[in-house]
């Protein structure tokens, strides 16, 4: 039995006619008879004639495909944003290529090569940890692929981004925290080379400022992204003479890493120590007590991060125009950071 792939050459030859006019056919082209178009659809069904899109899209100069790289894809918000772009690339007829950079910088910039190589359309991407440098997406434009940052950007680098509410998202959390009556705040950060962590960390100083509270300045600690680094950094505070009395963290993994540490000095949560996450893991509500947390709405994020490319760039691919959209978060109050007991149902503002 032969394995040879039946090309678009073999299809002409066995209906008797020129490629162009079989390439016609297939792509429902003008100057096509209706008859002979169908018998040409008809004889690729029989032999199995599979077309090559992304050649004949090639020769279109476009390869309808678009590329996306996140930190991790095992976080809920990159998979969620994940999907959000998988949608609108379906509903715009567009294949998608996922790769991660598991918050390599490195890695990071292989995956940049990979798509390149791929001749994508277009990068989406959400940057590593490590990454301090605007050079890969650079990299990125000099050949001639479109660009869009979403969630962690460079914002250094002139280009689309689609990017959540982080100040106001965290004054609103450190807010909530401070009306149910918790005083001496603490606040677990990321690494300050990336705005978003920035803007979050703002947003608690917004909120305790405005409270007209005092906290310490070794209550705040930044590049603390994972749960090991939280969960030593909240052994510390806590074994303070006067430690802390609530916490905020830039993620659900800092705050159960936090959790974990409350639980280990033989506190409670929330009596003694309160807590707030961020990004809406799906543990959060899982556990016990369950997580107050941000939600950030992600994958509305990596869906209008996909279609600032299909309503924009694709549409006005003349225009300079920097498209910068900001996704709204939600609070979603639980049991980790309540103590009213007026306040005992899960909240969502």
């Amino acid at each position: 039995m032969s394995t040879k792939r039946m090309t678009i050459y073999d299809l002409a030859k066995e209906l008797g006619l020129s490629v162009s006019y079989v390439s016609k056919a297939l792509n429902n082209k003008p100057g096509v008879r209706e008859e002979v178009r169908k018998e040409v659809l008809k004889k690729a069904t029989e032999l199995n004639f599979r077309h090559n899109t992304q050649a004949a899209n090639l020769r279109r100069g476009s390869s309808r495909t678009l590329g996306v790289i996140v930190p991790q894809i095992n976080q809920s918000f990159f998979s969620d944003a994940i999907s959000g772009i998988e949608k609108a690339c379906t509903e715009n007829k567009h294949n998608l290529i996922i790769c991660q950079s598991h918050e390599k910088s490195d890695l990071e910039k292989t995956a940049i090569e990979t798509l390149i190589h791929q001749n994508v359309d277009c990068i989406l991407i959400s940057l590593s940890k490590e990454t301090q440098s605007a050079k890969v997406l650079e990299q990125v434009l000099e050949h001639k692929i479109n660009l869009i940052q979403f969630d962690r950007c460079d914002e250094n680098f002139l280009g689309h981004k689609v990017i959540n509410d982080n100040k106001h998202a965290t004054y609103k959390a450190a807010k909530s925290m401070i009306d149910e009556g918790y005083q001496r705040l603490a606040f677990i950060g990321g690494p300050l080379h990336m705005d978003l962590f920035v803007d979050r960390k703002e947003g608690f100083i917004q909120a305790i400022n405005e409270a007209g509270m005092h906290v310490p300045d070794h209550f705040i600690v930044d590049d603390n992204i994972s749960k090991e680094n939280a969960f030593q950094t909240a052994l510390k505070l806590l074994a303070l003479p006067e430690p802390p009395d609530g916490f905020l963290a830039i993620s659900d993994l800092q705050a159960l890493g936090i959790m974990l540490a409350i639980t280990q000095s033989g506190l409670s949560i929330p009596q003694d120590i309160g807590v707030f996450g961020y990004a809406n893991e799906p543990f959060t509500e899982i556990i016990t007590p369950s997580i107050s947390t941000v939600d950030q709405n992600s994958e509305k994020v990596g869906y209008q991060a996909a279609m600032v490319y299909f309503d924009h760039i694709l549409k006005n691919k003349e225009s300079d125009e920097i498209i910068t959209k900001i996704i709204e978060s939600d609070l979603i109050i639980r049991s980790s950071s309540k103590r009213n007991s007026h306040n005992n149902q899960l909240g969502i503002l």
